[in-house]
């Protein structure tokens, strides 16, 4: 081979790898552009595209409370529906004396699903949306504790209780909903997933939680390519790191940069953007922010990736062991620890 055909290798080499680039960078482009156009384009009317009530699970703190206020404010009915009476009083007060809006409770221990407990339960969501021009329903609520532990480390209940709410009361309270959006021809159903599921290659000491969010995603893809002719739009969101009492419990809003704003956008922040990619998609991650995060995630390797969030979550783990208050051993589960 001579020196000549070695240049004219390496420069076809060159010019394939940097036409990838462009390729790929024009890609990234476009997808912003087409997020920007979102955000800069009139909200869709959700009450006069689906119907005049929604559905949130999960309503009564963070995204879920966030979420279940910015429907209010577009003029949608909520059905909410949680675990303790008291708050979910308290965000229905909230709702009904700053929105002109009728609003539902009911109460619902999702890790009950599937007992006689759960069954209860679903019994009354049911009779709750009988009737009601149901157009929207948001799966919001999950299960992240126990937080940053190994598996061998999680109580059996523990982990059964997150795969029944992540999961399996998703599933039911999904399939409750469904039947009147069938009839009536139209609604949307957007799962709250998570981008530990989507946007890096693993989830270390949250291995239940983020397989959890895995089958969200796709349970909300396969929903979405059965239901989309019969007029119901179903969505997964999966957003990045939210400011919550849960991810950011020491943090003081008035203190927060731009920058820290950017990468942790609060759960108000994320509600607006939210609402605009309602019935865009099938999957998406409506924070600006956290979108440009799943772009740099893309382009490192996964083994970095994978480094750097066990070492995150290895320091988390350190730190919630500390804040956790000591418990005698279970000689009911052989010791291990919640």
């Amino acid at each position: 081979m001579t020196g000549g055909d070695t240049l004219l290798r390496q420069e076809a080499w060159f010019v394939s790898l940097a036409t990838l680039g462009a390729l790929y960078s024009a890609s990234v482009v476009l997808r912003l552009l087409s997020h920007l156009a979102l955000l800069l384009r009139r909200p869709t009317d959700l009450r006069r595209r689906y119907g005049a009530w929604a559905v949130v699970t999960g309503p009564t703190s963070g995204i879920g409370e966030s979420l279940a206020l910015e429907l209010a404010r577009r003029g949608l009915n909520l059905v909410l529906v949680g675990r303790d009476p008291a708050k979910l009083q308290d965000i229905s007060e909230t709702i009904s004396k700053t929105r002109a809006v009728q609003t539902k409770t009911v109460v619902f221990d999702l890790s009950l699903v599937a007992t006689p407990q759960g069954d209860e339960a679903m019994r009354r969501l049911r009779e709750a949306v009988e009737g009601l021009d149901v157009g929207l329903l948001v799966n919001n609520a999950g299960v992240a504790k126990p937080c940053a532990v190994y598996l061998h480390e999680m109580d059996v209940d523990a982990w059964v209780r997150k795969i029944r709410v992540n999961l399996w009361a998703l599933t039911e309270v999904t399939a409750a909903v469904l039947p009147g959006m069938v009839q009536r021809g139209r609604g949307a159903v957007v799962n709250i997933g998570s981008g530990s599921s989507e946007a890096i290659p693993s989830f270390p000491l949250y291995s239940v939680y983020a397989a959890s969010k895995r089958y969200v995603a796709q349970f909300s893809r396969s929903l979405y390519v059965e239901y989309r002719s019969k007029g119901i739009d179903v969505q997964c969101q999966v957003p990045l790191f939210v400011e919550t009492k849960m991810t950011w419990r020491a943090a003081k809003r008035g203190e927060r940069g731009l920058l820290s704003r950017l990468i942790m956008p609060t759960s108000d922040a994320y509600a607006r953007a939210a609402g605009r990619w309602v019935g865009h998609g099938p999957l998406c991650m409506p924070n600006l922010g956290h979108r440009l995060q799943w772009y740099l995630c893309r382009i490192a390797p996964d083994r970095l990736l994978d480094a750097l969030r066990l070492r995150e979550n290895l320091r988390q783990r350190a730190v919630f062991q500390r804040l956790r208050p000591p418990r005698e051993p279970s000689h009911a589960n052989g010791g291990k620890q919640s």
